[in-house]
């Protein structure tokens, strides 16, 4: 399974639905993992790399260990926030990944995360190295 490199950082656009929201018509804050989430899984799509098929045929899966997310302005019901996904570092059984959150309207900057995702065997959720056809992939972008 050949990975493609993304060199720039990777965006997917996000529309606040209001499954998304509080009473108030603003992102709960647990939305916002949805949202980083789904970049990641489509920054993982884009390079060719089916996550069905990592499990399946590699018995691979990531799952995320840490999240540092920075509140910095209201996102609300309606908004088109695009989302972005870069690799900050690799590590042995890890990727940490820098993502963004810029609402479309007024390019106001709503939340800044670092999060790290763990390589893990499958059947087992023991950490594991991550495979050399991801290295090339999740090269830092400095």
């Amino acid at each position: 399974m050949a990975a493609e490199p993304i060199h720039a950082p990777f965006t997917w656009r996000v529309r606040v639905y209001w499954e998304d929201t509080d009473a108030g018509g603003v992102v709960y804050h647990a939305a916002y993992l949805r949202f980083l989430e789904r970049a990641r899984s489509e920054w993982l799509r884009a390079a060719g790399i089916d996550q069905s098929r990592l499990a399946s045929e590699q018995r691979l899966l990531f799952a995320v260990t840490e999240a540092d997310l920075r509140f910095l302005a209201p996102a609300r019901l309606d908004d088109e926030l695009q989302v972005s996904c870069v690799v900050e570092r690799v590590g042995g059984a890890s990727l940490r990944f820098s993502q963004d959150a810029v609402r479309l309207a007024d390019n106001r900057h709503v939340l800044s995360a670092r999060v790290r995702a763990a390589c893990l065997a499958a059947g087992t959720f023991r950490p594991r190295p991550v495979p050399s056809h991801l290295l090339a992939l999740a090269e830092p972008s400095r």
